[in-house]
């Protein structure tokens, strides 16, 4: 595999390696104070783990005896189902009542001829092409008339990211190599097998879920597809390459974890750890590389197809000897981005939107719009020591006119987390006086392990957004993954999945937890509920653990998990259109946690409980559901073994499962 010369994680798709050296601590001043304060409980089993903060956010106290029934302005948020248990079986289980189906597995046909999916993985590039592709992850569904002004819960279209692949599965004997070079057809299927796929997709009389074929809204955007460059980097010098000279496009889109659906009904689709597919063999990488951990050697190959064309040598980014619009030396710097896609227009070519800043993104999530106002959206950099940003248009939002370009101008902000429980938003821009000063005193020292020269100019500093948070001060957090913001409140809640690099000199309030390897919920409201505000407060909303467990605010223990609860490692989150919050898990499949989850909560109550165990091996990603919340889309990736046919020799497909309640009720209600 030739790999022999890499960390033996790097192979792993999930792995993040940390590459923030950076230091950033804005807790030294009063992290010794504060962990005098802290408590360590002792729960059932094991160490409990406690909220250190001495508040709770307006909406958050669950002593509030107007929220005890768990309803928000008559919203009912309460949890109607019987808890499941854990589970080590091979197969998804869901509460009584409740039935699961699988969906939409790897491979099938949605496009072009159909192309039938063989089992013994043998499909070629090209039939890839038209098939859904592998290891599904975010996904959302999009009322067939929703532009319209509909919220159709019968027909929609269902779009979702293919995060990576598992070679050993994509084909029959796995990936293989001649004389150092692989072949030419397999690296166009594993390119295939990324991206996105839009499938149309309706319910039948009897209720069952089937593709709408020949519908032109079936569609693969795959790591090959063209794509356009927009925004302040938009024709950056480094962002000239062989295939754009002017640095205005690029090919494809990869490592798509999460996604996000916009305000005027489009989709974002993140990309996290691109990094991985980018060989330098320049031991002088530029800073645009090495804060994200771009390596000699690419985790897939694809830069040695045995034909040589350029849609795979470019993932080569070494630099050759003439100038950047010779070789691809600036491919890598394409990659990093929030990319829309507009599911209804399947001629449009997608848009990287680069005033989102270039990192790892894990996601993206929108705060309710308002006529007149900004648009505001979230996003977590899924790495451990990572930065939580957030994103204020300069325009306001027109429910007439809104459109991509509302992401194309405003001020990128990274989150501090004070000790006291308050919260500041660090602006990253040039224009800003405080940025301008750090910038200036930064220059010619150590940032990290780099030394800093300056930002040319705005797009500089989001082509090198990870280095501009650091010397902006932010928060480095235990891998900032997936977002949500309450309908009913306005809360913005994230997962912190894990991170046991942390020690415990490096604790703060935000993450307490030295060897974190459970992880932990955080929320904050946002100054007089504005969501552009520059101020927040914030709290720990629930720990990860074992049975035991407790978060504890102002002395009480207001979550302690049990037997129906307890869970490792939170990623994906979600807030139903009524309210309530599912939790999903990428953790251990270890004693007592077994199979990864998904759990619904309630936000008010904190009342937790499990709804619905994956098959061995997998991770639970991706949770949406039609606007009468009676049919869940959930997604399964990467799992083991032969699910979910079941068939002796089959090879493991991603899929997609349906949820549906027997009695055609409300899920979770």
């Amino acid at each position: 595999m030739a790999k022999h010369d890499l960390d033996p994680n790097y192979l792993d798709p999930n792995y993040e390696p940390v590459v923030n050296q950076s230091g950033n601590n804005p807790f030294q001043e009063v992290l010794a104070a504060r962990l005098k304060r802290r408590a360590v409980m002792k729960g059932t089993v094991g160490a409990a783990l406690a909220s250190i903060m001495g508040m709770t956010l307006v909406g958050c106290d669950s002593d509030d005896d107007d929220n005890d029934t768990g309803s928000v302005a008559g919203v009912q948020t309460d949890l109607g189902f019987k808890a499941v248990p854990v589970s080590n079986a091979n197969q998804v289980v869901v509460p009584e009542g409740y039935s699961a189906k699988a969906f939409l597995p790897w491979g099938t046909p949605i496009t072009g001829s159909y192309p039938e999916f063989r089992a013994d993985a043998s499909n070629t590039g090209a039939e890839q092409e038209q098939q859904v592709g592998m290891h599904h992850d975010g996904l959302h569904f999009f009322p067939i008339d929703q532009k319209a002004g509909g919220n159709s819960s019968t027909e929609g279209l269902l779009v979702m990211n293919h995060e990576y692949i598992n070679q050993a599965a994509l084909h029959p004997t796995g990936a293989t190599y001649v004389l150092g070079e692989r072949p030419a057809d397999e690296v166009r299927k594993e390119i295939a097998a990324h991206g996105v796929s839009v499938v149309h997709i309706k319910q039948d009389s009897e209720g069952a879920w089937d593709v709408v074929f020949g519908s032109p809204f079936n569609r693969r955007i795959t790591g090959n597809t063209e794509m356009d460059i927009r925004g302040p980097v938009r024709g950056n010098s480094k962002l000239v390459t062989k295939f754009s000279p002017n640095g205005t496009e690029t090919r494809g889109t990869l490592n798509n974890c999460s996604m996000g659906p916009t305000p005027w009904g489009t989709y974002l689709a993140a990309e996290e750890n691109w990094h991985g597919y980018f060989a330098n063999s320049n031991p002088d990488q530029p800073r645009e590389q090495t804060r994200h951990g771009v390596g000699n050697s690419s985790r897939y190959d694809w830069e040695l197809a045995d034909s040589g064309a350029d849609e795979y040598v470019r993932f080569d980014v070494t630099p050759g000897l003439g100038d950047p619009d010779t070789d691809y030396r600036n491919e890598a710097n394409t990659y990093g981005y929030m990319v829309e896609i507009d599911p209804f227009t399947p001629e449009a070519k997608p848009q990287k939107r680069t005033a989102l800043g270039r990192f790892g993104h894990e996601g993206v999530i929108f705060a309710s719009v308002t006529e007149g106002k900004p648009v505001v959206c979230y996003s977590g950099d899924d790495s451990r020591f990572e930065y939580i940003y957030k994103f204020v248009s300069s325009q306001p939002y027109s429910a007439a006119t809104a459109g991509g370009y509302l992401l194309d101008e405003g001020t990128l902000y990274v989150a501090k987390f004070n000790d006291d429980g308050s919260g500041e938003w660090l602006a990253l821009s040039l224009e800003d006086a405080d940025f301008a000063a750090k910038v200036a005193a930064a220059e010619g020292t150590m940032v990290g392990d780099i030394n800093f020269t300056g930002f040319d100019d705005q797009a500089d500093v989001l082509l090198n957004t990870r280095l501009a948070a650091d010397i902006a001060g932010a928060t480095p957090m235990d891998r900032p993954e997936w977002g949500a913001v309450d309908p009913n409140t306005g809360e913005v809640y994230f997962t912190l999945t894990n991170n046991s690099n942390r020690t415990e000199a490096q604790t703060d309030a935000a993450n307490p937890q030295a060897d974190n390897r459970t992880g932990h919920i955080i929320r904050w409201t946002e100054e007089s509920s504005d969501h552009a505000a520059v101020s927040f407060d914030w709290d720990i909303f629930v720990f990860g653990g074992e049975q035991g467990t407790e978060t504890v605010v102002d002395g009480e223990a207001v979550v302690t998990l049990d037997d129906d609860n307890i869970f490792n490692s939170p990623d994906g989150l979600w807030f139903d259109y009524n309210g309530r919050l599912w939790i999903q898990t990428d953790g251990s499949d270890a004693e007592p946690y077994q199979n990864n989850m998904m759990l619904a909560a309630n936000p008010v109550t904190r009342e937790i409980k499990r709804f619905f165990v994956g098959p061995v091996g997998c991770e639970v990603t991706g949770v949406v559901t039609t606007p009468d919340v009676k049919t869940m889309f959930v997604n399964i990736q990467h799992p083991d073994a032969n699910w979910p046919f079941g068939t002796e020799g089959d090879h493991p497909r991603d899929a997609t499962v349906i949820v549906t309640r027997n009695d055609g009720g409300v899920i979770g209600a």
